[in-house]
């Protein structure tokens, strides 16, 4: 049977990565069922810490994993190394005696307690008593309750993780409520303010972009705005002379690079250096997931009839998050570089091939299962195919941001 395993980070007040929520399904065209919440997570446990390896899919941070009441009771978590996971009590599970009883248990052999979007009701007291984190959906609490809740349990010394934040304006909210982690797309959505300015060097990158993006580049030119960064220089020629090439002799000028390179692959990689470099003070998870979702979407290309369009399809993920990086508006963004037309309507969330691969994307990130069927079946992509992609960008997205771009 295939399992399907989607990721989503969970921040601390830093916008650092302090955990990855796993998220499954239970194989192609089916969804949840109570019996099939028990097998998918019993085998998503298994290929996670067994085959993927944990280290793939959570870098070496905590794992969050839902628990149903029979495995609770079953006592499969304890299987399950204790400094990695927290169990997530999923918000069903009615606090009977025996749940209660597995649930002591584990907090006394160390284990994390998280209760899954929490709404409160006197039934849960015994869980809460249990619980290291308590999980509230800001989509489906008001304000009132969202505070409420941390006023009322805090002070037991548990750890509010605020959900489905998916603006900085809940963010902000969320920390100022006492809100010590965070889930959710509200990176991806910058908080505008209209009298920012794109700082200086962040300006270089975006000539460089704008012309590497036009019809025909004019290596002289994008030679001059590459040496007025040495950064820059330095990583271009780091990555040229790493591995991934494996030339036999020395690559020393940024011309040279840029002659062995050629336009297609110039458009890839120095995109993708130019957007890390714009990404200082940023979250990694943000440069992680757009390498990630640029892989995901050159390889779908290959699969779905836009072989020859891969590149484009590599810069459509690459850029999908340049808004958070340069905390300007998507559409200001997209105006001022000549990137493919497909690109631009894609991420503006217009209808065309380009963004049915770009949904395809985030429905599988987000774990949001029925869409990305939906999708894949639109573009005639076997969803086994799809899985094994996600896995693969993982990998080489964190390789690569560890390796080339540091």
């Amino acid at each position: 049977m295939d399992i399907f395993v989607a990721r989503q980070p969970i921040f601390n007040q830093k916008q650092e990565v302090y955990a990855y929520e796993l998220l499954y399904r239970s194989g192609i065209n089916t969804f949840y069922s109570c019996l099939d919440g028990d097998r998918a997570t019993s085998e998503v446990i298994t290929n996670s810490f067994l085959l993927i390896g944990l280290e793939t899919l959570t870098r070496g941070k905590i794992a969050f994993i839902n628990f149903t009441k029979n495995l609770l009771e079953d006592e499969v978590a304890m299987l399950l190394p204790k400094e990695h996971i927290v169990i997530e009590v999923l918000q069903d599970i009615e606090p009977d005696e025996k749940t209660l009883r597995a649930c002591r248990k584990l907090k006394k052999m160390g284990y994390r307690l998280a209760l899954d979007d929490f709404v409160y009701d006197d039934k849960f007291i015994p869980l809460i008593e249990l619980a290291d984190i308590i999980k509230v959906d800001f989509l489906i609490t008001d304000e009132r309750e969202r505070e409420a809740l941390v006023r009322r349990i805090g002070p037991q010394g548990i750890s509010f993780l605020a959900e489905k934040v998916e603006t900085r304006e809940d963010f902000i909210q969320a920390r100022e409520m006492g809100y010590s982690y965070f889930q959710g797309y509200f990176f991806s959505k910058p908080l505008i303010v209209t009298s920012r300015d794109i700082p200086s060097y962040k300006l270089t990158f975006i000539r460089i972009l704008q012309e590497i993006h036009k019809p025909e580049i004019n290596f002289d030119r994008l030679e001059k705005l590459i040496k007025t960064d040495v950064s820059l220089s330095y990583k271009l020629l780091k990555f040229i002379n790493s591995l991934l090439f494996g030339f036999y002799s020395e690559i020393r000028s940024i011309k040279q690079a840029l002659a062995v390179l050629g336009e297609r692959e110039i458009r890839k990689w120095l995109s993708l250096i130019a957007l890390k470099s714009m990404g200082r003070n940023k979250p990694d998870e943000l440069m992680i997931t757009a390498l990630c979702r640029a892989r995901f979407c050159e390889l779908v290309a290959s699969r779905v009839g836009l072989g020859d369009r891969s590149s484009d399809l590599f810069l459509l993920g690459m850029f999908s998050l340049i808004d958070a990086f340069l905390d300007q508006p998507m559409a200001k963004i997209l105006a001022a570089l000549p990137i493919a037309e497909e690109i631009k309507l894609a991420l503006l969330g217009r209808e065309n091939r380009f963004q049915e691969v770009y949904a395809l994307t985030l429905t599988y990130e987000t774990g949001k299962w029925e869409d990305f069927s939906r999708y894949a079946a639109r573009l005639g992509l076997e969803e086994r195919v799809a899985k094994n992609f996600y896995i693969q960008s993982l990998e080489s997205s964190q390789k690569f941001f560890l390796r080339s771009v540091s």
